[in-house]
């Protein structure tokens, strides 16, 4: 199982090159940034580590197309891609905060990743594109100097419809914080999919976006995890009930305010929830251990990749040089295939 890390979006230029080199160097996969609408641009913050690494894959998650036209998201990815020697890669989304900052209220969803998708495809080839789909229009597009092998495509996918619908036409798949039984059921459908569009699944990326808040000490770890647990996909209604009985569920629904201030005013205090359940929350939908304890989670990482996952972007927060060297260390070899 190929083995990422998602760096702050926040980090200069400078600092993507230095952990990006020590990802490379440690023997990892790739690197992700999030697309925040207040970070730096995903892709030039990606160019100096581009020029000055060989293996590793870089890019960008999630970019909608409701927020940056496919027509310029192909330039910005093309010429990434071209910089990093055919080693760009991309999660194409329905939508994410940026959109939301902006005001846009991205609607037939599906459809326009979809859309997206099939228009970086066909820039990739360096060939004119004309395209007049149901959303979106490419004309006079003619990207004559692309020569390098195309980026990977990933589309984000959580819901049914949309990992049915990018099993049948995108590079990979990466979905957000799905615990090892969701992850199953995601492969369930994607193998379908994959099936019915003549595609095998020995050769499709199914990558997890998952949090890690692996320390020396493990009273920091779960500190670190429940500042960031606003933004797991997995505490909101659609997911809750993978890890709490309905009664439990519903305490943390009714509470949702009180996560989302932890995390804005960085402190692990969850008003309204009882720790109990914080701690079930924490230890089902994150990496939270100490190091002494990381045969746990190089398990749960084991029990990933039995379930059908291929690919894992871990998410490292405080001391990300640290997290890479232990992940390089320790994690990378016993996902060895």
């Amino acid at each position: 199982m190929r083995i990422d890390v998602i760096l702050e979006s926040n980090n200069s230029p400078q600092q993507v090159l230095e952990l990006g080199r020590l990802a490379e160097d440690v023997g990892l996969g790739g690197v992700w940034v999030s697309n925040m609408n207040d970070a730096r641009d995903p892709f030039i913050n990606f160019v100096p580590l581009a020029m000055q690494t060989e293996h590793i894959r870089l890019g960008p998650i999630a970019i909608s197309p409701f927020e940056l036209h496919p027509l310029k998201m192909a330039s910005s990815l093309m010429t990434l891609n071209e910089v990093a020697g055919g080693r760009a890669q991309i999660v194409v989304g329905a939508g994410g905060g940026t959109a939301t900052a902006m005001g846009l209220k991205p609607t037939r969803v599906v459809r326009a990743v979809r859309e997206c998708v099939e228009i970086l495809k066909a820039s990739a080839t360096g060939k004119p594109v004309s395209y007049h789909g149901e959303i979106f229009d490419v004309g006079w597009y003619n990207p004559a100097w692309i020569q390098n092998s195309p980026p990977c495509l990933y589309v984000g996918a959580n819901g049914p419809q949309m990992l049915r619908a990018a099993a049948r036409y995108a590079d990979g798949i990466m979905v957000s914080d799905f615990t090892i039984e969701r992850v199953r059921w995601a492969r369930e459908i994607i193998d379908s999919s994959l099936v019915a569009a003549g595609r095998t699944s020995a050769d499709f990326p199914l990558n997890n976006f998952w949090a890690w808040h692996v320390k020396d000490d493990a009273a920091a770890a779960r500190r670190e995890a429940c500042i960031w647990l606003a933004v797991r996909g997995t505490i909101y209604p659609n997911y809750i009930g993978d890890i709490l009985d309905e009664d439990e569920a519903s305490i943390v629904t009714d509470n949702i305010q009180s996560f989302i201030r932890a995390y804005h005013h960085k402190t692990d205090r969850i008003d309204g929830v009882p720790d109990a359940i914080i701690d079930r929350i924490v230890a089902a939908c994150t990496s939270a251990s100490s190091v002494a304890a990381l045969d746990v989670e190089i398990e749960r990482m084991q029990q990933f990749k039995a379930t059908g996952l291929t690919e894992i972007a871990l998410r490292i927060y405080a001391d990300p040089a640290a997290s890479i060297r232990l992940i390089g260390e320790r994690l990378v070899p016993a996902l060895a295939d």
